[in-house]
């Protein structure tokens, strides 16, 4: 397989007790012409030195430490500097199948697509449980229009950065909006545009950790919603 480069981009902030875990299932991807850029967000835990660390130990791993300036900036920070053909990101606290790359890649290069997706498995971080579901394999080459439709109405995929490969030249002129929340609602619709077709898979090799101190599972409502109304709206008018 002609495996071009693909970078890997991983926002962290006080991620100290999740890191590893996350970072152990990229050096075990079987894709190995990676790029991994870890983005250290002005973590005040271990985070930053947990991150130098495993930049000595491969060489595929590059290191970035800024100031904070929340998930959108830091992955711009990583967009910046990605030499990769291809681009996915991945978030420090959740974790990936060894296949996570190979299976998006073999979508997308199969199809001849700019982008391709997979689906996430939600796990509770606090008791590391996985549902086990048999797996039945369904691909689907979809138009932008009806992965829109099918984005709007729930039916598949979803607007989040992540579980997601894309050809690096999507993000030419558009980054993420700096300062907002569900700052990937504002974003990937932009980037399916650019797309005349996406490969999009059903194998489930993204794992969304969930945890009580997540921003996205607040209780009730609160003014991080509010983004959420907005970019949303935005998206409907578009």
């Amino acid at each position: 397989m002609d495996e071009k480069l693909v970078s890997i981009i991983i926002p962290i902030y006080n991620s100290e007790k999740y890191l590893k875990k996350c970072i152990d299932s990229i050096l075990e991807q079987k894709y190995n012409n990676l790029e991994i850029i870890l983005i250290n967000d002005g973590s005040t835990d271990n985070s930053g030195k947990i991150c130098d660390r495993l930049a000595i130990e491969d060489k595929r791993i590059k290191v970035i430490h800024k100031e904070n300036g929340g998930l959108s900036d830091a992955r711009n920070a990583g967009i910046d500097i990605a030499k990769g053909k291809y681009i996915t990101f991945i978030d420090s606290d959740d974790y990936v199948s060894e296949d996570y790359v190979e299976y998006m890649y073999n979508l997308l290069k199969q199809n001849n697509t700019k982008m391709s997706t997979c689906e996430t498995q939600v796990v509770n971080i606090e008791k590391e449980t996985e549902m086990e579901t048999q797996f039945v394999e369904n691909i689907e080459i979809l138009t932008k229009r009806d992965l829109f439709y099918k984005i709007l109405f729930a039916q598949k995929s979803d607007v989040s950065a992540y579980s997601k490969l894309y050809e690096t030249e999507l993000f030419k002129d558009i980054r993420y909006p700096k300062g907002v929340v569900y700052e990937d609602t504002a974003t990937t619709y932009k980037l399916i545009e650019k797309c005349d077709k996406i490969a999009t898979g059903n194998k489930k090799c993204y794992f969304y950790c969930t945890r009580p101190d997540s921003i996205s599972k607040m209780k009730g409502f609160n003014k991080n919603e509010l983004d959420y109304i907005k970019n949303t709206d935005e998206m409907l008018a578009y």
